[in-house]
């Protein structure tokens, strides 16, 4: 059962998102299957070959190029100087998928932020249908690698994501990613979700409606928020609050979402994977049986 919630928690935090947050179109000129490399500025020759070939990158595809400045831009409020560096090393590709496909997220030499961080921070950002893989010379935290994605995504599309977006997703990462240092990953999402869903239905507008439905979600969780994180959690719902948010429809959509996980539970993939979890720890405790029995 608990596998089964944080399979829920995972569904309807990506789902929420693109409830919540008015996507922006893909350009009629980005075409399904269309690739753009991003390279961190300061790889070495021997570097970007590695990062190339991690990355699979075709030949002839587009090359975008991401900063230091960039990345101390849109990450200078929430990581310390010292913490973003002087190099922008991560690289990314992006392959365009076909409307309504959604988004996939793949990570190599990243050691901090996880694919489903990044997943959510690009639905944030106003990102939708493309493959994103996310690789670097060496193992990183990972933080600086958003910057240069919204880049190549505004390149191949021919959109401008707003700026207030753009800090809006950053800022997610970055504390999605201290959070889960001090609660856990699967934690993180499910706290993450049901505050979402709180939101949508409370739609709180002071700061101190903010703060207890936070703390109220977590209790109800039975989550421990740290204290020095709190505020910093409270000040990143109080941003998306006041970001281009369809509140109005965020209650059908999260029935909707809760009917596709439902859909999919239900499906012959689904009773295959609740099989597999159940024929797994029937055999554990057939194991531990035979333990003592010899």
């Amino acid at each position: 059962m608990n596998i089964l919630r944080k399979w829920t928690a995972l569904v309807l935090s990506a789902l929420l998102i693109v409830a919540v947050y008015s996507p922006i179109a893909v350009h009629a000129d980005a075409a399904e299957g269309d690739v753009i490399i991003i390279l961190g500025e300061d790889l070495t020759n021997d570097q970007k070959v590695k990062v190339l070939a991690d990355l699979e990158a075709p030949s002839g595809a587009t090359e975008l190029t991401v900063t230091n400045k960039e990345e101390h831009k849109y990450l200078g409020n929430y990581l310390s100087k010292a913490q973003i560096g002087t190099r922008a090393l991560s690289s990314a590709k992006i392959v365009i998928g076909k409307a309504g496909s959604g988004l996939s997220v793949t990570t190599n030499h990243i050691n901090w932020v996880t694919s489903d961080m990044y997943l959510n921070a690009m639905i944030t950002a106003g990102v939708k249908d493309a493959h994103v893989m996310i690789t670097a010379p060496f193992d990183v935290s990972g933080t600086a690698a958003l910057t240069g994605i919204i880049k190549a995504y505004e390149t191949t599309t021919d959109t401008k994501i707003p700026e207030e977006q753009k800090q809006v997703a950053n800022e997610e990462i970055v504390k999605t990613a201290k959070l889960s240092d001090s609660i856990g990953a699967e934690e993180t999402t499910t706290l993450m979700t049901n505050i979402k869903e709180q939101l949508a239905e409370k739609q709180p507008q002071t700061r101190e409606a903010m703060q207890s439905l936070v703390e109220d979600t977590a209790n109800n969780l039975n989550i421990a928020i740290p204290e020095a994180q709190l505020n910093g959690l409270v000040d990143l719902f109080m941003n998306m609050k006041d970001a281009n948010i369809n509140w109005n429809a965020v209650g059908e959509q999260l029935d909707q979402a809760k009917q596709q996980f439902t859909d999919f539970i239900e499906s012959d993939t689904g009773q295959g994977i609740i099989a597999s979890i159940k024929n797994f720890f029937v055999g554990l405790i057939d194991a531990i049986k035979g333990w003592f029995s010899s």
